[in-house]
């Protein structure tokens, strides 16, 4: 089965999105362990148009699991008062969505769904059997629904209600009768409204709700039949007003009538595939370097020109709005992501025998799409590990005098041009002398390593292979999932920041770009060579004095600033470019942080700042010669190559690492 099919691309989307929803349902229901009338509705709806879509597009395996699940909440739709073993009932709905949810996974990977239902069908089936059925009365009713004027179509609206209603009524009979195949139907339905005879359960507002689900109903009018037999027996296309209106007068006993004055649905949003968005930022980009390349081309220096210079302005003006449009188009909710992780702590929860509640505070904080995509598994990892690591057993917590449920704490805020996603546990905090210890052991550290920070003790939870439990469990144990949160991280000009107090718990943050596409950058120059340097990074730059130049023991250069010392790194020296100055005073030092720390870069020259598009690095030169310290390249308005530096790369190369193990994770 092709992904590349348009309609399969839009089933998945769809059927994604009524997933993630059904979730978030199950969860919040789960939660206050009972269903109220409004969810109900909701996964009854959902599930069925999961039916219908799957069936539509011959994925039987999605179909059959769906159609049981919606009948399920139809029975405890129609039996709201029966009683249910909840347990029971929220594994059997849990592992009907996980049959889908997987089902969806293998077709968006290009597979076969070929799951079998078989097991889900009978488990619900036996479980349908456990109540009895409502045994309330039917009645029955004549509607007639009248559409509004700018319908069109009217027949294909009236066999579309007909067949939506078969889900919640019985329908005996309808007028026109030819509906479906008779086109010439709708100018009668126009004209005198459709009229059909149904029987329910329901009340007759439940009813009326159920009709006026469809779009482009004007008016709906009900009444009671006490005898359907002959409620339409001598009515005829011809003589339809004359026989409706009839039965209409003779049970006008208490007519039900709201009219429903609807205009058209019209939806304000429309889904786009992320690769035309990825393609319309190229495009974006390119212009930005198109629109510097003319006004700053060296023939235009020196033109005086007030209007040259007012369009140049306006140019720039008008490229700057449409890049920030663009951008803010790409940029989508945390919202999902964090929700995601409600289901992951719940399993955990019940694997692990623990009381946990989350907390989620900043999802509506926006993010670039492929920068979500990107923090997805490191999230799961850490929140995973501040399950099972961080929250102790409910007896410990009781002992401690906690509160036996522990509490994950998600929250997500902007800080600058980046974003903060803080992951944070109540728990016990991590044990210093542990880490240490197993550090030890695995080879990590050695005995006479130097003393080490807090902060390069928690560190080495990242490193590649560590870890602290004993047993190797489904979640933990095998010391790569904080390996790969950081990596990940770190590939996207990230940093992660931990912090822990003895009992109190853990707060691991991650501190990520808005996005990866277009950057501030400072262009500096070195020998012959152009590099540009995220402008987020620089905290300062100024002309060294000769004076204030030290070294230290091991010959290091070092330069005093306002009585601190900070690292010097030559760039040249760095990056085997050669050309460089070699007189400290003649060069420019521009001071970069990353993760609190602080490196001063020597340059020859200052270019200026500008915006710059990021352009990856080919693969065939990734592959000759790999250099860490390049994040990618840009292209300048003079249209020269431009390599924009990774600040992390550089400042963990030029601060002494103090350990082996600790220059690992740089």
């Amino acid at each position: 089965m092709s992904t590349d099919d348009p309609l399969l691309e839009m089933y998945l989307f769809e059927s994604t999105q009524l997933i993630e929803q059904l979730e978030a349902t199950f969860l919040r229901c789960e939660s206050a362990n009972s269903f109220n009338t409004e969810a109900i509705g909701e996964i009854f709806r959902h599930m069925h148009t999961i039916k219908g879509s799957a069936a539509m597009m011959s994925i039987m395996s999605i179909s059959e699991a769906a159609h049981i699940i919606e009948d399920l909440f139809y029975r405890i739709r129609e039996n709201s008062s029966a009683p249910h073993d909840f347990d029971t009932l929220f594994e059997l709905i849990w592992d009907g969505l996980d049959f889908i949810k997987v089902e969806t996974h293998k077709i968006r990977n290009g597979n076969q769904a070929d799951g079998d239902p078989s097991g889900i069908v009978a488990a619900v089936t036996r479980y349908l059997e456990t109540f009895s059925a409502d045994t309330a009365p039917e009645y029955s009713y004549e509607a007639t629904v009248t559409f509004t004027p700018d319908c069109l179509m009217e027949n294909v609206r009236a066999y579309a209600l007909v067949h939506q209603l078969r889900e919640y009524m019985t329908i005996i009979s309808f007028i026109p009768e030819d509906i479906a195949e008779n086109e010439q139907s709708a100018e009668a339905i126009r004209k005198n409204g459709f009229v059909f005879i149904l029987q329910s359960r329901e009340a007759e507002e439940q009813i009326m709700a159920h009709i006026e689900q469809t779009a482009y109903i004007q008016e709906v009018r009900l009444s009671p039949v006490y005898d359907t037999a002959t409620a339409f027996e001598s009515a005829s296309t011809s003589e339809w007003d004359r026989t409706a209106g009839s039965q209409r007068d003779k049970n006008s006993d208490s007519p039900k009538q709201m009219p429903v004055m609807r205009e058209p649905l019209v939806s304000s949003m429309i889904s786009v595939n992320v690769d035309k968005l990825d393609k319309l930022m190229d495009l974006v980009g390119e212009m930005v370097i198109a629109e510097a390349m003319v006004t700053q081309h060296e023939s235009l220096r020196n033109i005086v020109s007030e209007h040259f210079l007012k369009s140049a302005a306006h140019l720039r003006k008008i490229t700057g709005e449409l890049q920030d449009v663009v951008m803010s188009i790409r940029m989508v909710p945390l919202t999902t992501t964090f929700q995601k992780m409600h289901r992951v702590i719940r399993d955990m929860g019940k694997n692990l025998g623990k009381e946990v509640q989350i907390q989620i505070n900043g999802e509506e904080t926006e993010v670039d799409k492929n920068i979500i995509e990107q923090i997805s598994d490191p999230l799961m990892h850490l929140v995973r590990n501040a399950v099972d690591h961080g929250l102790e057993s409910s007896q410990e917590r009781a002992s401690s005098g906690k509160p036996l449920a522990g509490t994950i704490t998600l929250e997500a805020k902007n800080a600058g041009s980046d974003v903060l996603i803080i992951v944070k546990d109540d728990g016990k905090g991590l044990d210093k002398a542990k880490i240490m210890r197993r550090a030890l052991e695995q080879g990590m550290i050695q005995e006479d390593s130097p003393e080490l920070s807090d902060k390069e003790i928690y560190n080495l939870i990242f490193l590649p292979g560590f870890s602290t439990k004993e047993d190797v469990t489904q979640y933990s144990g095998r010391g790569v999932g904080m390996d790969v949160a950081f990596r990940n991280i770190e590939q996207i000009g990230g940093a992660i920041l931990v912090e822990s107090l003895p009992g109190s718990g853990t707060t691991i943050s991650l501190k990520i770009p808005l996005t990866l596409a277009i950057i501030d950058g400072m262009n500096i120059k070195v020998g012959g060579s152009h590099y540009t340097l995220p402008t987020t990074s620089i905290q300062e730059s100024f002309k060294p004095k000769a004076q204030d130049l030290l070294y230290d023991p091991d010959g290091n250069e070092m330069i005093m600033v306002r009585g601190e010392c900070f690292p010097i790194l030559r760039l040249d020296e760095r990056l085997n470019t050669g050309g460089s100055t070699c007189n400290i005073s003649q060069g420019v030092l521009v001071m970069i942080q990353q993760d609190e720390r602080k490196v001063c870069v020597l340059v020859d020259e200052l270019l200026g700042q500008q915006q710059v598009v990021v352009k990856t690095l080919p693969p065939y030169i990734k592959k000759i010669k790999p250099i860490k310290e390049l994040a990618g390249c840009t292209l300048l308005g003079d249209g020269s190559i431009s390599l924009i530096l990774d600040p992390a790369a550089l400042v963990s190369g030029a601060v002494r690492a103090r350990t082996p193990a600790l220059s690992s994770l740089h």
